[in-house]
């Protein structure tokens, strides 16, 4: 993850605790740009997004991934923005994390927002897919299941896999949706820690991707990296909408009230390594914050990993971060 100055000067650069990150303004951008392009993160905070405790705004939510979209895009609008990522004649999936329930999980509103971008672009909503591994999981996370009706559909794997995949160190049955259904792939996980990787965000949002998440539990769960690596998964992954508006600090990836903050902040990116670093700079600025132990360096192998396997960067040189 770079050396050590390089790291201070980053964590320096962003300061990201609570208040900070809700009262700069402007723009973060890292070092001048390079002859190969950075991965750009782009970041918008706003304290109206959650008006009441445990509440969002969908309205709100929805105006901020615009922005982000817009300048992620170097577009005028957000919907001259969703134009450039995405094609009427897509199939998109929204790959949202819902194991854990309601307040730890992809808030359904959040997801109204991302679907109301893609009709900004013209993808008609019937075909625009929200899923996860578990029908249950949806349900309970405030999701409601529509699998053929009019509309935009949301449904869960519900253990119907397709065939069986080796890649490195993945080997598992990958849902069908990635496999045979969409065309464009968003991933919205929440931000928050993970017991084992350390860090659940982007790419640990795929284990509810393929069917046995249990079997790539070792090493830090570094066959994340393997299986965003796949071309089939890399190919279609188009953008990420991480929700930080009330990260997890430690005890995740189950919900645990007293471990989180209120951030009221918003990051995407196309390049999912790129937003789990900026991810897991937020969570180790606060941990510092509150004078707790950082998350290990052993426990995120896997970004090294993600880099070396060209899923996207984790070297602060390499990423732009702007906040809008």
């Amino acid at each position: 993850m770079g050396d050590k100055t390089t790291r201070r000067e980053f964590l320096k650069r962003m300061a990201m605790t609570g208040a900070a990150l809700t009262a700069l303004p402007g723009s973060l951008v890292a070092a001048e740009p390079e002859a190969k392009r950075k991965s750009r993160v782009v970041m918008t905070t706003d304290r109206a997004v959650m008006p009441r405790e445990g509440e969002v705004s969908q309205a709100v939510f929805e105006k901020m991934v615009g922005r982000c979209v817009a300048k992620l895009t170097d577009s005028k609008t957000g919907a001259e923005g969703w134009k450039k990522l995405f094609k009427p004649t897509d199939v998109v999936g929204i790959k949202v994390n819902c194991l854990f329930g309601r307040g730890v999980s992809t808030r359904p509103e959040a997801v109204r927002a991302v679907i109301a971008g893609l009709k900004m672009a013209g993808v008609d909503e019937n075909n625009i897919i929200v899923w996860d591994r578990s029908s249950s999981d949806l349900i309970k996370s405030g999701f409601p299941i529509n699998k053929d009706g009019p509309g935009v559909k949301y449904f869960a794997d519900d253990g119907n896999w397709g065939n069986q995949i080796t890649h490195g160190r993945f080997k598992g049955r990958v849902s069908k949706v990635i496999t045979d259904r969409i065309t464009a792939l968003i991933n919205m996980p929440v931000l928050k820690t993970h017991g084992i990787s350390g860090l659940s965000c982007c790419l640990k949002n795929h284990f509810g991707s393929f069917d046995n998440p249990g079997n790539h539990h070792a090493d830090a769960c570094i066959a994340m990296a393997d299986f965003s690596s796949m071309p089939i998964v890399k190919a279609k992954s188009r953008l990420v909408v991480v929700d930080a508006i009330r990260p997890q600090h430690s005890g995740g990836p189950g919900l645990q009230n007293q471990d989180q903050w209120n951030l009221y902040s918003v990051m995407v990116s196309r390049d999912p390594v790129a937003a789990d670093y900026v991810g897991t700079e937020i969570i180790q600025s606060k941990l510092k914050e509150l004078g707790r132990n950082p998350i290990p360096e052993k426990k995120l192998v896997w970004l090294r990993a993600a880099q070396e396997l060209g899923v996207g960067v984790c070297d602060p040189d390499r990423i732009e971060v702007l906040r809008v």
